[in-house]
């Protein structure tokens, strides 16, 4: 088990996210609405309850969410994906407007849906989840006008954050293609995958972040079995040419493996207080790992950023994002209790 980060290298990090360059964040975007409200009665209608709604609101979901973690960070980033024509890529666009984000790698497509999830929820049960969303690979012409606008952001910015959700924007080809392209340059690459693509799809980054879950689908994906998580880190640094693999363990904390350090698997904790929701979390997670990279963190260091963001997040309702001042005051809570 790895020791917790000490705190002149903590405050270090911190310091050095002001200096970093824009990061590109590239990968299913979209919107995540919030309709809260209290269940007094059945409808006479259906068997079904009624919600009297008190309050509604929307957030930047999915990579939104990355670059909006990003900037409560104090790290500027630009957006690359795909909306729709539609009026829900307009209440996209003004969130990214008002969070002060560029979308100038965000291409409106004719033929597809923005990604727009309601979560319909009491005080503390959600009742149901309504999605709208395209879910088919991007056209041939649009994969290339895709890949093009990614690769024309690259020389401006410091390294790449891909977040994939499985929405058909993140073909083999886009991967294939960026990743190649920024990794050649010695770009960091860092990827949160999803469990739908295949794995093979993610070869060359410099990180994957898979969830446990993900990793053992991965690995079963790549022709093996195995069920020890030594085996499977293994297998997929090997079979995916990865510099670097972090697997995040939920209440167990997380795994991660550097090939360019100790080449073994390591462990830290999780410490996170008190779950309220875990939407999200694996963004912050994905987008402080990122951040500490380019900081000039050592990959260890970098996941205690990451494990402390998700901590904060988790403790938020909705999808959610952690400033560098939260950050710190998370991190000094629980070294006092570490004491």
């Amino acid at each position: 088990m790895l020791s917790i980060i000490s705190p002149k290298r903590f405050s270090e990090l911190i310091s050095a996210f002001s200096s970093i360059r824009p990061v590109l964040v590239v990968g299913d975007v979209g919107v995540d609405k919030y309709t809260i409200g209290s269940v007094r009665r059945v409808s006479p209608e259906a068997p079904v309850p009624v919600l009297e709604v008190n309050e509604e609101f929307t957030k930047l979901g999915l990579a939104s969410n990355v670059s909006n973690n990003l900037k409560s960070l104090g790290i500027e980033s630009t957006l690359c994906g795909v909306v729709g024509q539609d009026s829900k890529a307009d209440i996209f666009t003004e969130l990214l407007r008002k969070a002060g984000i560029s979308a100038e790698g965000v291409i409106q497509a004719t033929n597809r849906m923005t990604t727009f999830k309601e979560r319909v929820t009491t005080a503390g049960q959600q009742i149901c989840r309504v999605d709208y969303e395209t879910i088919e690979p991007l056209d041939k012409s649009l994969e290339d006008s895709f890949t093009q606008r990614v690769i024309n952001l690259k020389s401006s910015h410091a390294g790449l954050i891909i977040e994939d959700y499985g929405k058909g924007v993140l073909t083999q080809k886009v991967l294939a293609d960026i990743i190649d392209r920024f990794t050649s340059e010695g770009m960091v690459v860092t990827i949160d995958p999803s469990r739908t693509t295949p794995p093979q799809y993610y070869k060359g980054a410099t990180l994957l972040k898979p969830n446990l879950l993900e990793a053992t689908k991965m690995v079963q994906a790549l022709g093996h079995s195995e069920k020890a998580l030594e085996r499977i880190s293994e297998i997929l640094v090997e079979k995916l040419k990865l510099s670097k693999l972090v697997i995040t363990l939920g209440g167990e904390g997380m795994a991660l493996l550097d090939t360019k350090a100790s080449g073994k698997l390591e462990y830290i904790p999780t410490v996170a207080s008190e779950v309220f929701d875990v939407s999200g979390a694996g963004d912050t997670a994905i987008s402080l790992i990122t951040a500490g990279l380019l900081a000039g963190g050592s990959l260890a260091e970098a996941c205690w950023l990451g494990n402390c963001g998700s901590g904060v997040v988790v403790g938020k309702r909705g999808t959610a994002t952690v400033n560098t001042q939260e950050l710190s005051e998370y991190y000094h809570r629980i070294t006092q209790k570490l004491k």
